[in-house]
C-alpha cells in the first residue's frame, strides 16, 4: 500500500501517543500530511495522565521522519470552538482534507469520587468530541467534492459490554456503542458525497490509557472480573501499530466500497 494516500490529509484526535500517534506515523507513511490535536492537559476527574504537548511535538516529529508535515494544536475535544479552531489552522496550511479519525478517549479505573461527573466527562470526551471532531471538518470534506473517509474509533465494549459499578466504565460502553449509532447516521448522511463512515473496535491496545498505574490497581483488584477481559486468541493485548495498519487501509481508496461497518480489531473479543 506505500504511497496509496499520497497528497491527501488527515484529521486525527489524541494524536500525541498511542493509537492517534499510530494512526499519524502509519498515514504519513502512505503519502498523507496531518492535523492533530490533543488536550495536552489532564482532566480532574480521570485517574491517569493525559498526553502532554510534548508528546504531540514528538509525534509530529515522526511524521516529519516519513517526509511528510504534521500541523499540530492543543484542543480538548470536548470544546467545539478549540476543535475547530486546529482544524481550521491546518486546513488553511494543508489546503484539503480526505480523511477524519475520532480517536480521543478516556476512563476512570478507580474508586468513583464523583460519579456523576466520571460519567458526564466520559461520555462528552468519547461521543460528543466525536460530534466535535466532524461538526469541524465535514463541511470542508463535503466541499472539496473528493469522498472521503471517516473512523470512529470505537472499542471491544461498544460490541459486547461487561460488568462493572463504576460509572466511568459504564459510561464508556454507552458512548462507544453510542458511537455505532452516530456512525449509521452519517454513513446514510454523507453517502452522496462519496464519503464514507465506519466504527473500529479494537480491544486492549499499548497506549497511555491502558498502561498506567490506575489500570495496573485494577487489574490486581481480586474483585475485577479480569476473565471477562481476555481476547478469543492468545494475545494479551495488541500494539497501536496493529490498530493503525488495519485503519490504513480503510482510508485508501482500496476499501472504496467499505461505509457503515463495525469492524471488529477485538482478537475475538466480541464473540468470546
Amino acid at each position: 500500500m506505500t504511497g496509496s494516500l499520497e497528497g491527501r490529509v488527515a484529521f486525527i484526535t489524541g494524536a500525541a501517543r498511542g493509537q492517534g500517534r499510530a494512526h499519524a506515523v502509519r498515514l504519513a507513511r502512505e503519502g498523507a500530511d496531518i492535523i492533530g490535536l490533543d488536550i495536552c492537559e489532564d482532566i480532574a476527574s480521570f485517574d491517569y495522565s493525559c498526553a502532554t504537548w510534548e508528546e504531540l511535538e514528538e509525534t509530529a516529529a515522526l511524521v516529519a521522519k516519513e517526509g511528510r508535515r504534521m500541523v499540530t494544536g492543543k484542543a480538548d475535544v470536548r470544546n467545539p470552538a478549540a476543535v475547530k479552531r486546529v482544524f481550521d489552522d491546518g486546513y488553511a496550511q494543508l489546503g484539503r482534507i480526505d480523511i477524519v479519525i475520532a480517536n480521543a478517549g478516556m476512563i476512570r479505573y478507580g474508586t468513583p469520587q464523583d460519579p456523576a461527573q466520571e460519567w458526564q466527562d466520559t461520555l462528552d470526551v468519547i461521543l460528543t468530541g466525536a460530534f466535535n471532531t466532524v461538526q469541524a471538518s465535514i463541511g470542508k470534506l463535503i466541499e472539496g467534492g473528493n469522498g472521503g473517509s471517516i473512523v470512529l474509533v470505537s472499542s471491544s465494549a461498544g460490541l459486547k459490554g461487561t460488568g462493572s459499578d463504576l460509572p466511568s466504565a459504564q459510561a464508556y460502553t454507552a458512548a462507544k456503542r453510542g458511537l455505532v449509532g452516530y456512525m449509521q447516521v452519517l454513513a446514510q448522511q454523507y453517502a452522496e458525497h462519496s464519503i464514507r463512515v465506519n466504527t473500529i473496535h479494537p480491544t486492549g491496545v499499548v497506549s497511555g490509557m491502558t498502561t498506567n498505574e490506575a489500570m495496573m490497581k485494577m487489574a490486581a483488584d481480586p474483585n475485577t472480573n479480569i476473565a471477562a477481559m481476555q481476547n478469543l486468541l492468545p494475545i494479551q493485548i495488541l500494539q497501536p501499530e496493529d490498530i493503525a495498519n488495519a485503519v490504513a487501509y480503510l482510508v485508501s481508496d482500496e476499501a472504496a466500497f467499505i461505509t457503515g461497518t463495525q469492524w471488529a480489531l477485538d482478537a475475538g473479543f466480541s464473540v468470546r
